[in-house]
């Protein structure tokens, strides 16, 4: 009995032991792990790449949604599709040109932007600024003050003769009916025309007028939320009807045209009203036949509540990556083929403003970061658009300026890239730190073509091409280099179909880039005059370092499992 008692004695002991083992151990993690997320160590930043949050229990919770990934459905992306309409370089920013009076004024805007390394401006041309005075009257008396009626034309024209000067390109966004298209005068001014021919009428005038000079338009904008829709419940079937109409003029017009959708607005919202989920709404415009209606699809690219670096997938909330559900629809219905622009994207740092939150309406409704977070976040994003999304073609920052500071109480207002501080003795615009880190992305990124697969006349190559019609190609054009093809490409092998000037026949060319990890390297093929279609990029990292990681883990779950069953072997 004495020896049992002992026995029994010696094992509780043991227990204890092992648990202050245990305890002290958790401890020593707890704090190791404190400290490193303190000093924003390997810890901190592998969850920061996965939850696009900064502070430590975001991140811990951001970390178990981010592992709910692995129990949802997978999208169907097809990151290998052939993509048009995404071969230009894809930099771009929100103008309001129109508000403007001074030339000087403007061409100072469209210098800085330039200077930045911009190529893009989305650029609003309203309706009711333009057709002001009543159907097919492009004049505008609203402030005649005896002298007639003015063109309405003339700062347009003006507009895009000063972007043609800067080397710039308009997409040009067609919405805002004047009020005479509505019977209601209670309808909302953004609602749509009780004659959706107006609108139509509108569009055409607009591509006619800058025939060759434009060829990007965008019909509408966010159709699927208030107040973009006016004072009416969202409408997928007349929105698609107003597109397809639109669409088919425009095409009439200029066949070379590019339609651009009214731009998503990422909601979870059900009531119709207020918001329609922009998941159910895309559908829906499949449903109704809209996907003939629009070459590129749009949506917003909001950065919101985390991140560039947020990983989350979930239907029922938003982050940067939501535009992937968005491909996976179009994967679905069979639009594989278009890319997606991202019509508005940025951080909202209202964390930085003069004014306190209660004085600043609606306050944290875009989310709320400093200047020096929008200022990061901003070439992170572009960075993983090139390296993981190819589907996404054009990104439109949200929004160089404003005409003055007097917004200031606005939340959205603390998008601006720089100060509305203009004057004629001082002319230029005081930048924003979001401003500097742009630039310095833009101006001085080394061009990669990343896993996908790319027409040859993309911004990526190197040396200039010429761009040449051939119906054999995969888009009906190619790219003819007089002294062969250079381009910089990452990942594990790379495909070219090509032919030699002369020839009619196609060839593909396989070049490794790695035997395992992939790697970046520099290619070149031909020494003469050559056509290339298109260049597919392949990324099988994960393929080949699977095997490795399933290996190893099981090899650690063995070592694991003996050392545990040495113990309690010693414990008995």
């Amino acid at each position: 009995m004495r020896d049992m008692t002992e026995g029994q004695g010696d094992g509780k002991r043991s227990r204890r032991r092992r648990a202050a083992l245990a305890l002290l151990a958790l401890t020593i993690l707890a704090l190791l792990l404190a400290l490193d997320l303190r000093a924003r160590g390997l810890a901190w930043q592998l969850m920061w790449s996965q939850t696009g949050e900064e502070g430590a229990l975001a991140q811990m919770r951001g970390m178990v949604e981010v592992a709910g990934n692995l129990v949802r459905h997978p999208l169907h992306t097809d990151p290998l599709a052939p993509i048009d309409h995404k071969t230009d370089a894809p930099y771009g920013i929100n103008t309001f040109l129109q508000q403007e009076v001074e030339r000087p004024k403007i061409e100072a805007m469209l210098r800085t932007i330039r200077d930045a390394g911009f190529t893009w401006l989305r650029q609003e041309f309203p309706w009711e600024d333009l057709e002001v005075d009543g159907r097919g009257q492009f004049t505008d008396s609203r402030a005649a003050d005896g002298a007639g009626a003015v063109d309405a034309w003339a700062k347009y024209d003006q507009i895009v003769e000063l972007v043609e000067a800067y080397g710039l390109r308009l997409l040009v966004r067609l919405s805002n009916p004047p009020d005479w298209s509505r019977a209601d005068p209670n309808a909302g001014s953004f609602a749509p025309p009780d004659d959706l021919q107006d609108f139509v009428n509108y569009a055409v005038a607009v591509a006619e007028r800058y025939r060759g000079r434009i060829r990007h338009y965008q019909i509408w904008n966010e159709p699927n939320i208030y107040p973009e829709w006016g004072n009416n419940f969202v409408d997928p079937p007349r929105y698609v009807e107003l597109l397809c109409r639109t669409y088919a003029a425009l095409k009439g017009v200029d066949g070379d045209i590019v339609v651009i959708s009214g731009a998503l607005a990422p909601t979870i919202s059900l009531d119709g009203y207020f918001g329609f989920s922009d998941l159910i709404f895309l559908q829906e415009i499949y449903d109704l036949g809209g996907g003939d209606c629009f070459d590129v699809l749009s949506a917003q690219g909001y950065g919101l509540f985390s991140g560039p670096t947020d990983r989350r997938l979930r239907a029922t909330s938003v982050n940067v990556a939501r535009h992937t559900y968005y491909r996976d629809i179009m994967v679905r219905n069979g639009d594989a083929h278009k890319p997606i622009w991202l019509s508005e994207a940025a951080w909202n740092a209202t964390l930085d403003a003069d004014l306190p939150p209660s004085e600043i309406d609606s306050f944290s409704r875009f989310g709320n970061v400093t200047q020096a977070q929008a200022a990061r976040y901003m070439p992170v994003f572009y960075d993983r658009i090139q390296q993981e999304w190819p589907w996404i073609g054009n990104v439109m920052y949200w929004f160089f300026t404003r005409k003055d500071p007097f917004e200031a109480n606005q939340s959205f207002y603390y998008f601006r890239m720089v100060e509305p501080d203009y004057q004629p003795e001082k002319p230029s615009f005081t930048p924003l730190p979001v401003y500097d880190s742009v630039r310095e992305y833009i101006t001085h990124q080394q061009p990669v073509l990343y896993r996908g697969r790319h027409q040859a006349e993309t911004w990526q190559i190197a040396n200039a091409a010429e761009v040449v019609a051939d119906d054999t190609s995969r888009f009906g054009r190619a790219s003819r280099f007089d002294d062969g093809l250079v381009f910089r490409a990452h990942g594990t092998a790379v495909d070219i179909r090509w032919r030699p000037a002369q020839a009619t026949n196609w060839r593909i060319k396989r070049i490794e880039l790695s035997s395992f990890l992939a790697a970046t390297r520099e290619i070149t093929l031909g020494n003469g005059a050559i056509v290339v279609d298109e260049i597919a990029v392949y990324d099988l990292s994960w393929n080949r370092l699977f095997p490795l990681l399933a290996a190893g883990l099981a090899l650690f779950v063995a070592v694991l499992a003996t050392i545990v069953g040495a113990l309690r072997e010693r414990a008995r």
